[in-house]
């Protein structure tokens, strides 16, 4: 059953073209997109979360990650 989020597909989207819009003006090879978009996540996850609560978000965001993987394939 897919996850049913609490924003709307149109936003996502569009924030998704717009990030993809920037890797691409810059020509950016796979290894430094993932090192970037990385480090992006790094400062969401520091900023957004508490100390405590930072690990277990980074955990299910792996997590998550790997599971939209094993369903592309």
């Amino acid at each position: 059953m897919p996850i049913q989020s609490k924003y709307a597909t149109d936003k996502q989207d569009a924030i998704l073209n717009e990030l993809m819009a920037v890797l691409e003006k810059h020509q950016t090879p796979a290894d430094l997109a993932l090192m970037s978009l990385g480090n992006a996540v790094t400062n969401v996850v520091q900023q957004g979360y508490k100390g405590d609560q930072q690990g277990a978000v980074a955990r299910q965001f792996a997590n998550i990650l790997l599971q939209s993987l094993d369903n592309t394939n």
